[in-house]
């Protein structure tokens, strides 16, 4: 009954999310060239008034002019693995019996390559503003190293139930700087700190900041889905 449930929440948030989109006038028209054309043709005009400190024209777009649809994006994520969780969590999992036993080489060598992979991840996170990468593409290799982990160390599983509490914590501040824009502002994620100087590491005001929290949000979330589908039902 529960698996039913949630599979029923989450068609319910699919069907909302697409209504929503087809019912909004400025959503562009699949296949309508000009207006297509006149939105990215604004961006580039005014992208170096409004860059905000960051060198990364993508960065200006996805967390300056579109930070509201940056957030939805975040949702749409979060939705997924809560559609997710609510149709494979069950009472009683664990971990899925592999066909091999890790051994001490393997999980060695397993959390040198994980811990590689989280300095190049923090790397593109922190820089996303300076040069291409970002939350997502950091968080993502997060999720990988979580997964190499999780394949290599019979105990890693317990340690990450510990993402969840990191996804919710992420998700609750990304909505608190942008509900601080629109107090201390005039708009919701409005870019409240200090630009500073283009191509320093400290700048950009708050888009280093919000990379960082999408980076852990998007990396927890896909943890978790690595977790329940890497799971079963313990045999009684």
């Amino acid at each position: 009954m529960k698996k039913v449930f949630g599979f029923v929440i989450t068609i319910a948030f699919a069907v909302v999310i697409i209504l929503a989109l087809q019912n909004t006038s400025s959503f562009p028209i699949f296949g309508e060239v000009n207006l297509v054309d006149r939105i990215s043709g604004s961006y580039f005009q005014n992208a170096q008034a409004e860059l905000v400190g960051s060198a990364n024209i993508v960065t200006s777009v996805v967390l300056g002019f579109r930070a509201f649809d940056t957030l939805g994006e975040v949702t749409v994520l979060f939705v997924s693995s809560l559609g997710v969780a609510l149709i494979l969590d069950v009472k009683g999992k664990k971990r899925m019996e592999l066909a091999f036993k890790p051994n001490f080489m393997l999980k060695t060598g397993s959390y040198i390559l994980a811990s590689l992979i989280l300095v190049v991840s923090f790397y593109m996170i922190l820089h996303g503003h300076l040069s291409p990468g970002g939350g997502f593409p950091g968080g993502a290799m997060i999720a990988s190293s979580v997964l190499l982990l999780y394949l290599a160390d019979d105990e890693f599983r317990s340690k990450v139930q510990g993402f969840k509490i990191l996804e919710s914590i992420a998700g609750s501040f990304i909505v608190i700087i942008g509900l601080i824009g629109l107090v201390i502002g005039t708009a919701y994620f409005e870019n409240f700190l200090d630009a500073g100087v283009i191509g320093n590491l400290l700048s950009a005001g708050i888009i280093p900041i919000l990379y960082v929290l999408i980076g852990l949000k998007v990396g927890s979330e896909i943890a978790s889905v690595v977790d329940q589908f890497l799971t079963e039902e313990e045999k009684s």
